[in-house]
C-alpha cells in the first residue's frame, strides 16, 4: 500500500493496482482537468482536478467494500468483484473533456462512452488485464456506464454512487462555501446488499436508518447546484465557453475527435494559435474574466418548461437563435448567448430501502410511505435551481415578456 496525503479525507491508501492505473497517461492528464471546469472564475479556491477527485471515489469504494465486508454482505458478490468496482471508482471520469461537463451541453459524446476506448484499449487495458483477468477492461467500463449487472453497479453508477459524495464534499470545501455536508459515516454504515425486487439478484440497498443521510445528500446537491455549479457568472462563463468551442469546430480550427485528448490549458493555447480573429477574442473575455451580463434571467418555477428545452437540446437551434437575436439588438454573432441548463435526474432517488423490520421497498417516483417524499421535493429542488438566462457583451435593456415570446415561438 501507499499512502497519499489528501485535502478531504486525509490518508488515502492506494494498492498496487490503483498505482499502477494512476501512472498511466490516461490517468495523468487528470491533473490538469479541473473538476469543476470555469468555476474557479468566481470561487478562487476551485482550482481542484479530475485527478484528486478521482482517488476521493477510491478512496470511499475501499471504505464501502471494507464496511460492506465486515458486516457479512459480500457473501454473493465475486470474490474479485471488490478490485474490479475500486478500478471503475478510480477511472470513472477518464474520459472527462477539458473545463468538466461543458462540451456535452453542446452534444459531444457523454464522457463515459468516450473512456469505452481509454479503458478497453492500451495502458488502462493492459493493466487491468493483467492484475485482474482478461475480462477486466469490460467490466470495469461497464460499471463506469451504468450497465454492468454487479451486484455492486450502484456504488459506482445511480442516485446513491460514491462519486457524488466525494464531489459535493470536496468542491464545497475547495470553494469555502458550507453547502456540501453530507453524512458520510452514517451513509455508508446504511449499505446493505439485498435481492433486487425486478430481478431477485443481489443489488446494494440502503437501510432505513439511512434515510436521514440520504436527504443530506440531496440537499446537499441542490445546494451547490443552485450556489455553485449553476451561480449566474459560472454559467455565463461556461456559455462562453460553448459558444467559443462551438465556433472553433465550425471553422475547422478544432477537431471534435481530439476533444477529449486536451488539458484545459492545451485546449486553450491550441486555440489561441489556431482559431480565427472571433475565436480568439472570445477567448479573451475568458482569459480576462469579462464575462457577459444578464439581460434576461427567469426561474424555472416560472415558465413552461418544455416550450423551451431545446435550448438545452438542439444546439443548433440554439446557436440559430441566439445569432438572430443579437442582431435585432445590433450585437455582433456571439455576443449574446442563451442558458438554461439541463440535468436529467439531477436529484432523483431510485433504489431499494431496506425497513427496520427486513421488507424490502423501492423507492422511486412514487415515494416511499411513512418517510419524506424525496422524489417529489427533488423535482420541485430542481426547478428552483433552474434558470433561463439569457447573456450578452454589454448591458441591454429589453423587453422580458417580448424576448419569452421570441424564445417559445422559435
Amino acid at each position: 500500500m501507499t499512502t497519499i496525503r489528501d485535502p478531504l479525507w486525509n490518508n488515502i491508501r492506494v494498492d498496487s493496482v490503483a498505482r499502477e492505473l494512476m501512472d498511466t497517461p490516461v490517468f495523468q492528464r487528470l491533473r490538469y482537468v479541473r473538476q469543476l471546469g470555469w468555476a474557479f472564475l468566481v470561487y478562487p479556491g476551485a482550482t481542484h482536478s479530475r485527478f484528486e477527485h478521482a482517488l476521493g471515489a477510491y478512496n470511499l469504494a475501499r471504505c464501502s467494500l471494507d464496511m460492506l465486508e465486515r458486516s457479512g454482505q459480500l457473501q454473493r458478490v465475486r470474490p474479485d468483484e471488490g478490485s474490479i468496482v475500486c478500478a471503475a471508482a478510480l477511472l470513472h471520469d477518464v474520459g472527462h473533456y477539458p473545463f468538466s461537463h461543458a462540451l456535452e451541453e453542446i452534444g459531444a459524446s457523454h464522457h463515459e462512452e468516450v473512456a469505452r476506448s481509454l479503458v478497453t484499449e492500451g495502458p488502462v487495458a493492459a493493466v487491468l488485464e493483467s492484475a485482474l483477468g482478461r475480462d477486466a477492461p469490460a467490466r470495469v467500463h461497464d460499471l463506469i456506464r451504468g450497465a454492468s449487472a454487479s451486484p455492486l453497479q450502484r456504488l459506482i453508477s445511480g442516485s446513491l454512487d460514491l462519486d457524488k459524495i466525494d464531489y459535493l464534499k470536496r468542491d464545497a470545501m475547495m470553494c469555502g462555501v458550507p453547502y456540501g455536508e453530507v453524512d458520510v459515516d452514517r451513509l455508508l454504515d446504511a449499505l446493505i446488499v439485498v435481492d433486487d425486487l425486478s430481478t431477485g439478484e443481489p443489488t446494494v440497498a440502503v437501510h432505513e436508518k439511512g434515510l436521514a443521510a440520504l436527504e443530506s445528500l440531496l440537499f446537499a446537491k441542490y445546494q451547490m447546484y443552485r450556489n455553485v455549479y449553476w451561480h449566474h457568472a459560472v454559467r455565463s462563463a461556461t456559455a462562453i465557453y460553448k459558444r467559443l468551442v462551438d465556433d472553433a469546430l465550425a471553422e475547422g480550427s478544432l477537431q471534435a475527435a481530439s476533444l477529449a485528448t486536451f488539458t484545459d490549458e492545451g485546449l486553450l493555447i491550441s486555440l489561441e494559435r489556431n482559431g480565427s480573429g472571433h475565436v480568439r477574442a472570445l477567448l479573451a473575455h475568458l482569459r480576462g474574466r469579462k464575462l457577459y451580463k444578464r439581460i434576461l434571467e427567469v426561474p424555472a418555477a416560472e415558465l413552461d418548461e418544455s416550450s423551451l428545452e431545446w435550448i438545452a437540446t438542439d444546439r443548433k437551434r440554439a446557436l440559430r437563435t441566439e445569432d438572430e437575436m443579437a442582431e435585432r439588438l445590433g450585437l455582433a454573432p456571439g455576443e449574446l448567448v442563451l442558458d438554461f441548463p439541463a440535468k436529467e435526474g439531477m436529484l432523483g432517488v431510485d433504489l431499494p430501502i431496506v425497513r427496520r423490520g427486513g421488507r424490502v421497498e423501492h423507492l422511486t417516483s412514487e415515494g416511499l410511505a411513512r418517510a419524506i417524499n424525496l422524489p417529489k421535493l427533488s423535482e420541485q429542488l430542481y426547478r428552483s435551481a433552474r434558470w433561463l438566462r439569457i447573456f450578452a457583451v454589454e448591458r441591454r435593456e429589453v423587453d422580458a415578456d417580448a424576448l419569452l415570446a421570441e424564445l417559445g415561438a422559435a
